[in-house]
């Protein structure tokens, strides 16, 4: 089930939200104190997702979001504000919040909204692994800030290690995640031909490779350098 951290201190709320959450799947964790949020906020973080009211009787949201970015910069933070006004979103934003909800607002519209940062932070807009960066709304790669030419299924077999890093990759889900169902036939020759390829463009040594390895009668694996 998916983790979420509620911290709101409205008691009222708290029940019926904690509720709706609940019968949509969530499983729900409450604090109701900036000091009992970063208490349950430890590292790694236990958490797919924060939820956090603005104004708490020891402080603000905003400081327990810029805590938290200070640690992880990938976990979906949405705010619940009291009004829309342009200081407290902009606030909100600039200090790493994903998205924002007005109060009152509608349990079907919040739920939409925490769907919607899930699926992005399983499929960040930008991917670094040390000297290698991957924009992937633009569909780009560079490399000590050079950009790479890749073709497309060097592209989508770079993106797939990169997303599974320190995992192994088995030749079959290499092959059916990207290409089958494309249309396009891929072998097992042809797969150890895009490798190949891919190294000669990302690794300093193509012929000893330190990030795309290969793991003999498995697949491949992405190493994220130290």
């Amino acid at each position: 089930m998916t983790k979420i951290l509620l911290l709101e201190d409205d008691i009222s709320l708290i029940d019926g939200l904690t509720y709706s959450l609940k019968k949509n799947g969530f499983l729900v964790t409450v604090s109701r104190t900036v000091e009992e949020a970063m208490s349950q906020l430890t590292f790694p973080i236990p958490f797919d997702l924060l939820i956090l009211d603005v104004t708490l009787p020891d402080g603000t949201g905003f400081s327990v979001c810029e805590k938290v970015r200070a640690r992880d910069g990938q976990i979906p933070i949405l705010f619940l504000t009291a009004s829309d006004e342009e200081v407290n979103v902009i606030r909100g934003l600039d200090c790493g919040g994903d998205d924002y909800v007005t109060k009152p607002f509608k349990i079907g519209e919040l739920c939409s909204r925490i769907h919607a940062l899930l699926r992005r932070s399983q499929n960040p807009a930008s991917l670094s692994f040390g000297n290698l960066s991957i924009d992937t709304s633009a569909n780009r790669v560079t490399y000590d800030g050079k950009v790479i030419d890749l073709t497309r299924a060097e592209y989508r077999l770079l993106c797939l290690l990169v997303r599974n890093a320190g995992i192994v990759v088995t030749r079959e889900r290499i092959l059916d995640k990207l290409w089958d169902h494309t249309g396009d036939f891929v072998d097992d020759n042809t797969l150890s031909v895009y490798v190949r390829r891919l190294r000669e463009k990302i690794e300093p040594d193509p012929a000893h490779p330190i990030y795309l390895t290969t793991v003999r009668g498995f697949g491949y694996k992405w190493n994220a350098p130290d």
